[in-house]
C-alpha cells in the first residue's frame, strides 16, 4: 500500500474568476503566494517525497511550501478542453438544457476536446501502480489541482459525482488517499496545514 498526500496549489487570477483552468498555464497571484507561504507542513508531511504538477501554479506552489517536488505529468489538471477560460454560469447560460445533460453524468462528464474525471483518475490510477511496483517509499506527497483530487476522492469514496459529496474537501488542506492493488481508499481528509 502506498499513501499520498496531495496539495491542492494557491489561488490565481482565474481561480479568483472562476474560470475553468485545466491546462491553461496560469502563475499564482498575490493572494496565492500569501496563502501558500502562509502554510506550516505537519511533520509528517515534511519528510515525504514529493512530485508536483508540470503546471506552474503548481511548480510555484511546491517552491513556496517550500518542498523539493520532481515534475509528474500524470499530476497535471483535468483537460476542460474547449471550456477553459469559461465558468460553469457562462457554460450553463450558453445551453442550459445541454449543460445539465452532461452534468448529469458525473464522474464521466467529458467537456468537449477534454477529459472526465473518471479518465483523471485512471490516469492517477497508473501512476500509483507504478509508484507501487517500484516500491521506493510507502508515503508520496502530491503538489496538484482540486480536478486530479476529486477525482482520485471520487475512486476512494465509491462517489459518482452525480449526488452530494460524501464529504467535504477542504483544497487548504491536505488530502491523504491510500492506494493498493489498484484501489482508492480515504486516509485521512482535511489536514490542516496552518
Amino acid at each position: 500500500m502506498i499513501h499520498l498526500y496531495f496539495i491542492r496549489h494557491g489561488q490565481t487570477q482565474w481561480n479568483s474568476e472562476k474560470k475553468l483552468q485545466g491546462r491553461t498555464n496560469i502563475p499564482l497571484n498575490q493572494q496565492g503566494r500569501e496563502q501558500i507561504s502562509s502554510y506550516k507542513l505537519p511533520v509528517k508531511l515534511q519528510q515525504l517525497q514529493w512530485f508536483s504538477s508540470p503546471l506552474l501554479r503548481a511548480r510555484e506552489t511546491a517552491e513556496l511550501l517550500p518542498v523539493n517536488a520532481a515534475t509528474e505529468n500524470q499530476l497535471i489538471e483535468m483537460n476542460w478542453g474547449s471550456w477553459e477560460g469559461k465558468t460553469l454560469q457562462q457554460l450553463r447560460s450558453d445551453d442550459p438544457e445541454d449543460f445539465a445533460r452532461l452534468e448529469a453524468q458525473g464522474i464521466d462528464l467529458q467537456p468537449p476536446e477534454g477529459e472526465s474525471p473518471r479518465l483523471v483518475g485512471e490516469r492517477v490510477s497508473a501512476w500509483a501502480e507504478q509508484l507501487q511496483a517500484l516500491n521506493n517509499s510507502d508515503q508520496l506527497g502530491c503538489v496538484s489541482h482540486k480536478g486530479v483530487i476529486r477525482a482520485v476522492y471520487a475512486l476512494a469514496a465509491n462517489w459518482d459525482m452525480q449526488h452530494k459529496a460524501p464529504h467535504k474537501l477542504d483544497f487548504h488542506c491536505a488530502q491523504h488517499f491510500c492506494f493498493d492493488g489498484g484501489n482508492w481508499s480515504i486516509g485521512e481528509l482535511n489536514i490542516k496545514l496552518s
